[in-house]
């Protein structure tokens, strides 16, 4: 039978922060607000699951359930959050997202834990295996459990150690970064100050400035406002923003939670780019983050396919390997089909489904300029 959990709904924002932030694995998408921000904005409905053994809580799911062409569909973003080290502990949790899946009647149950299966980037010398996440894979595929072929969230990213003094962070930078950062805001005549709600048309403005300079598809202010400023008023999301002579030209939005910070949102004007805001705004980042009490920045974000040149994350991956972030290879996204025939007809139809809409969204976009 393994390791029996005890299932328990969680109906207050402060225990469920609180426990989830002490638990390992830990990630802002399985906070309360993250589930409350997708309610108002996707239509997900979030269950907050803590699974108990012998009165402990060693396991939480922020399980996102919603209804697509008459079916359910479930969601776990970066999630379950638990010790992966404990082999009959996600084993058993495991069986908890099998069950609930079909006691639900869901077409399948996606998860997507923040699990290392590696670290640097495939062929480098210092790349490496995680023998543990590949044990899990093993585990998961074993189980019934299918590699996702859509990967809602960045499979990989970069992340700097925070627990270093900030010498030793500018020594791990790649040369030009150091240089670039050292030059700081002063010789670039730069501002930097924390932003806060009452900046947030602002930074709307230039993030919509950005969409339509790289072509990609940002949603209405009314969406920014659920993203961005409810996280600020919840102590969870920090803006940092640049200024030349008093107008704003970059600007980064930070969020943390449990002890670990990403970089998730980023702007800059088409004016005045000669100034490299980005160095700037991303040291200001990093020690901010450190200031608080982080222990690791996560830039959020790596190409999938580290051999594709034409990958769109191709050139901001080199960018953020100058500030010395170690490549981290993750598990991704799987799903667990519990209604296996109708699950082959979802994966089949919602990728041409979802390129239909991006590139509708595109034409919107464009039609804005």
């Amino acid at each position: 039978m393994g390791m029996q959990l005890h299932a328990q709904k969680i109906d207050d924002r402060a225990a469920w922060n609180t426990t989830l932030a002490r638990l390992p694995y830990t990630h802002v998408l399985q906070s309360w607000e993250w589930g409350d921000f997708k309610a108002a904005t996707t239509g997900w409905r979030p269950e907050r699951i803590a699974y108990l053994h012998r009165g402990d809580v060693v396991g939480m799911a922020q399980v996102l359930t919603r209804q697509e062409y008459g079916q359910r569909i479930m969601y776990v973003p970066k999630g379950p959050v638990l010790d992966y080290a404990d082999r009959d502990l996600r084993q058993a949790m495991l069986r908890e997202m099998e069950r609930h899946a079909r006691e639900a009647g869901a077409i399948f149950i996606k998860i997507d834990p923040d699990i290392p299966v590696g670290w640097g980037v495939p062929g480098d010398p210092d790349a490496r295996d995680d023998g543990a996440g590949k044990l899990v894979q093993g585990e998961w595929a074993s189980a019934g459990w299918k590699f996702s072929a859509t990967q809602v969230q960045f499979r990989n990213s970069l992340v700097v150690d925070l627990r270093q003094d900030e010498d030793a962070l500018l020594a791990a930078m790649k040369q030009k970064t150091r240089y670039n950062v050292r030059l700081g805001p002063a010789k670039k005549d730069l501002d930097i100050r924390f932003g806060d709600i009452s900046d947030l048309d602002m930074l709307y403005a230039l993030y919509a400035e950005t969409a339509r300079r790289d072509d990609f598809i940002i949603r209405p202010l009314d969406y920014y406002r659920r993203a961005w400023a409810d996280f600020m008023q919840a102590g969870l999301a920090q803006p940092i923003i640049a200024e030349y002579k008093g107008r704003p030209i970059a600007h980064v939005i930070i969020f943390g939670f449990g002890r670990r910070a990403w970089y998730f949102y980023g702007a800059s004007s088409d004016d005045e780019r000669q100034r490299m805001p980005a160095y700037a705004l991303q040291w200001a980042a990093i020690r901010w983050a450190k200031a608080q009490g982080m222990l690791t920045y996560d830039f959020w974000g790596a190409p999938g396919d580290f051999d594709d040149p034409d990958d769109p994350l191709a050139g901001v991956f080199r960018f953020k390997q100058g500030f010395g972030a170690l490549t981290v290879r993750r598990i991704g996204a799987w799903d667990f089909p519990a209604r296996p025939r109708l699950y082959q007809f979802y994966t089949r139809a919602m990728p041409v489904v979802i390129r239909v809409m991006q590139r509708a969204a595109r034409v919107r976009q464009r039609s804005i300029d």
